[in-house]
């Protein structure tokens, strides 16, 4: 076993095991910390897949805004960090049920398909490629995505301030 896949595997178990820390925990605040282990795990495995930009967008766009966000939004709130989080159900028979239903289908996927060996290749950029789609051939739904959502900014605006006046 060479370098390259030990820390493959090391870089998995660490996504995996912090995952389960947000799946399984009852403190928020630990979860919190847990998911940005998550969200970097899946950047550094993205770099492994030759995806230099969804690694890179991964960690702008999760680590530094939404988890920051939810980590502000968690600290800046008045006692969060002692509040156990715990459900009158226990919802744990249709949650097994689910994960073993899960699992099954991904088994058959897994066994049914014929994986084909991937010839070792260069590492290449790939955001010239997206910026060069994005602003021809994809303009339009890119535009029409962004009226989108600014429509739905304006709207969120709205409803706060609205709110505000009750």
């Amino acid at each position: 076993m060479d370098a390259y896949t030990i820390v493959f595997y090391v870089l998995a178990a660490m996504t995996v095991i912090s995952a389960a820390i947000v799946a399984f925990t009852n403190k928020i605040i630990y979860a919190a910390f847990a998911l940005l282990f998550t969200l970097f795990g899946f950047a550094t495995l993205y770099i492994y897949l030759s995806a230099d930009f969804i690694a890179v967008s991964q960690v702008l766009i999760y680590v530094g805004g939404i988890l920051i966000l939810i980590l502000f939004g968690v600290m800046l709130t008045t006692k969060i960090y002692d509040v156990s989080v715990k459900s009158e159900r226990n919802p744990i028979l249709p949650a097994l049920i689910a994960g073993i239903g899960t699992s099954i289908v991904i088994g058959f996927v897994i066994f049914r398909t014929p994986w084909n060996a991937v010839v070792d290749k260069e590492f290449t950029t790939i955001a010239p490629d997206i910026g060069n789609a994005i602003m021809g051939k994809f303009l339009l739904p890119f535009e029409v995505a962004s009226i989108l959502l600014l429509a739905a900014l304006i709207g969120s605006v709205l409803l706060a301030r609205s709110e505000e006046n009750e």
